[in-house]
């Protein structure tokens, strides 16, 4: 996809033949423009351009995302195992002492929820009895 340098593009909305990078066409929307998805940076960019604008993408390895093997529940649900339990809390509720455990679900993310000790301790034992 064209564009100026990135400041004077969203300034002006005119492109020239510099390109930025490659981007995926949504749709097309006549015989010669085609819509083009667009980072947030460029937002205020006009996102249909003209077939003359674009370049024919040229495949490169590192572009390709391996997939994860992930086994899909009936209901296209799939299942994430915890990685840690971080803190220990108890919450008291009308009376009743609830024992409560955050588990971290992903550490690149920071994924984390306040879960039933007891539930937690049902499904994952062996999480529980290192912690």
């Amino acid at each position: 996809m064209p564009t100026t340098g990135v400041g004077r593009a969203l300034k002006t909305k005119k492109l020239t033949p510099k390109f930025i990078r490659p981007y995926q066409i949504i749709r097309r929307v006549g015989p010669v423009a085609y819509q083009i998805a667009l980072p947030p940076n460029l937002a205020n960019l006009y996102d249909v351009f003209h077939v003359s604008q674009l370049r024919k993408y040229v495949a490169d390895p590192s572009h390709i995302i391996a997939p994860n093997d992930i086994q899909l529940k009936e209901n296209l649900t799939f299942e994430v195992p915890p990685i840690s339990i971080a803190d220990r809390t108890t919450k008291h509720l009308r009376g009743r002492e609830i024992p409560l455990v955050k588990v971290i679900w992903n550490k690149m993310t920071g994924d984390a929820t306040w879960e039933l000790e007891e539930n937690m301790r049902e499904l994952y034992p062996d999480l529980l009895d290192t912690s």
